[in-house]
């Protein structure tokens, strides 16, 4: 399929020379006369990939990446900056906005196909869809690799098996990698001096965890424990941090992670706040049904203990356990031992305080 460009230049000299080069290489090429126009076309067209020049009237090149970032539908379009000579010292700026490269002018024309090709393949990996298993992540690192750091991972990854109830890490320590689930459930939870636990992360297979701690440099704000028996491996941090600085896709995959996380977080601040027992409990039933519920299953359950739900829920034990009783005489779950089943969904959302 042929591939589109967006080329954002003002002289028009210039924009008709690199359109043509373009062309010839057999891209589809649309091309604006001036940030704004190019603002537009790149929200029309949806281009695969945009050349922008950085000193323009209207709208410079910086703040047409300023608005083309804090678009879903555009944040993630390979953007490359021409600059002239005289700007070179200004390219960093671009490249801390999130732009992915940028070309001298003038330039070869070869320069300009390189970089564009390089462009394309590392934008095709992020779309490739991997399986979420061990297989399908030795193919996303391969395959985002080509740097000597990532050639080891393969050799330096091991698949640990983690029982039930098994730590992953502690709280307090400092982070060696970070961590992707192979198969199973893990949860992450703070604890006070008393050892009362909150429950601040569910993940499972496929995910990434560890990794805020790892980014900040810091040590581990939170614990990470099985929730049922689990294989997980761990990247060294050596690694995770080459492909991070090296690939701009990947950085922002994680910066997007690390925003989501921070707005759930936010979100059950809110909710252990404001909402009542009876609503946090169903609550937390909702959140391990949308993390662990899958494609094809028509009936959610899922073996979980009192506490590790009371802990999802922010209360006490005994507290969760009437909040159970109340809702499994309502006909919303169903309970047999230390398995739930979520009989009515609908129902459970529309729960109020």
């Amino acid at each position: 399929m042929q591939k589109k460009i967006l080329l954002i230049e003002d002289s028009q000299e210039m924009r008709e020379n690199t359109a043509e080069i373009l062309e010839l290489a057999s891209y589809h090429v649309v091309t604006a006369s001036n940030g704004k126009e190019g603002v537009e076309l790149a929200q029309k067209e949806k281009p695969d990939l945009i050349i922008c020049d950085i000193m323009m009237p209207v709208l410079d090149g910086y703040g047409v990446l300023h608005m083309l970032s804090k678009s879903e539908a555009s944040s993630g379009i390979p953007f490359i900056f021409l600059t002239a000579k005289a700007e070179r010292t200004d390219f960093r700026k671009g490249m801390e906005m999130g732009a992915d490269d940028y070309i001298t002018k003038p330039f070869d024309d070869m320069d300009l196909l390189n970089a564009i090709e390089s462009r394309f393949k590392k934008s095709d990996l992020l779309r490739k869809e991997f399986s979420k298993d061990f297989k399908g992540l030795n193919e996303f690192v391969n395959d985002a690799g080509g740097l000597d750091a990532l050639k080891k991972l393969s050799e330096e990854r091991d698949v640990r098996i983690c029982r039930k109830k098994e730590t992953v890490y502690t709280q307090g320590n400092f982070p060696k990698g970070i961590y992707f689930v192979l198969k199973g459930k893990i949860k992450t939870y703070k604890a006070n001096e008393l050892g009362k636990e909150l429950i601040t992360g569910l993940f499972k297979e496929g995910d990434f965890f560890g990794h805020l701690a790892l980014l900040e440099e810091d040590k581990y704000s939170e614990g990470a424990m099985a929730l049922e028996d689990s294989e997980v491996c761990m990247i060294p941090k050596e690694s995770f941090f080459a492909l991070i600085y090296k690939n701009a896709e990947v950085s922002r995959k994680f910066i997007r992670m690390l925003s989501d996380n921070l707005q759930e977080k936010e979100e059950q601040l809110i909710k252990l706040a404001y909402n009542s027992v009876r609503k946090r409990v169903s609550e937390a039933l909702l959140t391990l049904y949308s993390r662990y519920k899958k494609e094809n299953e028509p009936r959610f359950s899922m073996h979980i203990s009192r506490e590790d739900l009371a802990n999802l829920a922010g209360t006490a034990p005994e507290t969760a356990i009437r909040a159970l009783s109340d809702l499994k005489e309502e006909k919303l779950i169903d309970i047999k031992g230390s398995l739930i089943s979520i009989l009515d969904v609908d129902k459970l959302m529309k729960i109020k305080n």
